[in-house]
């Protein structure tokens, strides 16, 4: 920021068709060698009509605050659910930089995240990626796991109405991947190499006897203290990551449930993302270890996606 330039507001369409999913995966890689981010979260009103607020700092990048809001009741007056910004300020002024659509902040940083952990941990022979759930979260997912890992050939797609993991399908072009929707979900699960998750599940969808060895699976649905994509005995086989231990341990049914339960415990979760990025980090041991990554989110990725999204539309 020089001077008291204005700040850009950039858009979801005027942002989207000029950013790299790789790019935007690297943006996390190296916000995650910079010092651990300050970050805290303030949540206001009622369940059906809630505003939060989610903050960080990192040295060495900046200041950020995604503020949104989540109306229950706006899909039938036409409105979206999720409205908002982010705020990204100059770290060496406090100069306000950019205001970023928060959806757009949202839909990049949620996907690159996930494919960041799988790049760091599934096996680096994957080639079959199971998209379960067949939202607007899923659609992203197949675009950023098929930019940034060439070797996947193969996208199924399951969704609990299949019509709608057909119209993913059908509404994608240009993805370097056979793309396909599949009825049967325990087989799928048995036969990919990747599994990652998105659905709004509070009961288990993906259950660990379905998991074959050496499998990735990346969850990312659950975010509430009452929801859960995977059950017990999934847990309780993995090697187990997440991408921030403050955002989820304690906040994430997908690790609260289990641990209250007795099948795993706080320190069954091996390392997060700052941990994962270091080169002597704990990551896969084996072809037939399975992995789990538990993409919780949080203010400082929501930065670092924001700060780069700046730099893109700036250049």
């Amino acid at each position: 920021m020089i001077g008291n330039a204005a700040p850009q507001f950039l858009s979801y369409a005027a942002a989207i068709g000029r950013l790299d999913w790789s790019d935007a995966v690297e943006a996390l890689r190296r916000g995650h060698a910079l010092p651990r981010a300050q970050i805290r979260d303030v949540f206001l009103g009622p369940p059906t009509g809630t505003m939060m607020s989610r903050s960080a700092w990192i040295e060495g990048l900046g200041y950020g605050a995604k503020t949104f809001t989540v109306f229950d009741g706006n899909a039938a007056r036409g409105l979206p659910t999720v409205q908002g910004a982010m705020l990204v300020f100059d770290e060496d002024a406090g100069a306000l930089r950019a205001i970023v659509d928060s959806p757009l902040v949202t839909e990049v940083k949620t996907a690159a995240d996930s494919v960041l952990g799988a790049s760091l941990l599934a096996r680096p022979d994957s080639r079959h990626l199971l998209v379960v759930g067949a939202g607007t979260v899923a659609t992203s997912l197949v675009k950023a796991y098929t930019a940034v890992l060439p070797g996947i050939e193969r996208v199924s797609v399951w969704s609990r109405r299949p019509e709608q993991a057909q119209g993913l399908v059908a509404g994608l072009d240009d993805i370097g991947a056979e793309l396909v929707a599949v009825p049967d979900l325990r087989a799928a699960v048995g036969q990919a190499d990747i599994v990652s998750s998105a659905t709004m599940a509070r009961q288990p969808v993906i259950l660990g006897d379905w998991v074959r060895p050496g499998t990735h699976v990346d969850l990312i649905g659950a975010f509430m203290a009452d929801m859960r994509e995977a059950d017990d005995a999934l847990m309780a086989r993995a090697a187990l990551f997440v991408d921030s231990r403050e955002t989820t341990l304690g906040h994430i049914g997908e690790l609260m449930l289990p641990i209250a339960s007795g099948a795993i415990t706080a320190e069954s979760v091996l390392g997060d993302l700052y941990d994962l990025v270091r080169p002597d980090a704990r990551r896969r041991r084996s072809g037939d270890e399975i992995t789990v990554f538990k993409n919780g989110g949080g203010a400082h990725l929501d930065l670092m996606i924001a700060s780069y999204i700046a730099r893109a539309m700036a250049g």
